[in-house]
């Protein structure tokens, strides 16, 4: 019997002058980036925090705290880098992410499968395995007045060894 279990991560990141916006691992052309202490690659964030959750290995903030320096400006690719790390070494595989991303501006899908290919790259799993979509909350809340964006990861993955 296969032992597979479901990750769920979620992230927030405001809006902030002077800085490259990073989702998905790639650089999406707007007029602002994201707060943070890294890069800021809220899709990437919930994703990790959906692994490591499903491989019960704590979150994202436990493993890169953003209190260490190692972690300022770090190109959230690594971090995910790392996270695969941190659950092959407890003998699982990613099977698949279905994540969203929630922002009023910019208009994400035209950069939807270059996301989806530099995730699976790095995750081991076909470019199908990755689910990227896009939404806006309607001009409602944090988001919809153009203050940030969200991003929401669910991950499956399964016991190899």
């Amino acid at each position: 019997m296969k032992k597979i279990r479901v990750g769920f991560g979620y992230d927030v990141h405001r809006f902030a002058e002077n800085r490259k916006l990073w989702l998905g691992g790639i650089q999406v052309p707007h007029d602002k980036g994201l707060e943070g202490h890294s890069d800021a690659d809220v899709l990437i964030h919930a994703l990790c925090d959906a692994l490591l959750g499903a491989a019960h290995a704590r979150n994202i903030g436990y493993h890169f705290p953003d209190t260490d320096a190692a972690f300022e400006h770090i190109d959230s690719k690594i971090l995910l880098q790392k996270t695969m790390e941190i659950i092959r070494s407890k003998g699982y595989e990613p099977g698949n992410a279905d994540i969203t991303v929630c922002a009023e501006k910019p208009k994400l899908n035209p950069f939807i499968p270059s996301m989806q290919s530099c995730l699976a790259r790095i995750m081991g799993v076909d470019e199908e395995d990755v689910s990227i979509k896009a939404t806006t909350s309607e001009q409602m809340g944090f988001v919809g007045r153009g203050e940030g964006i969200a991003a929401y990861a669910t991950v499956l993955i399964e016991r190899v060894s």
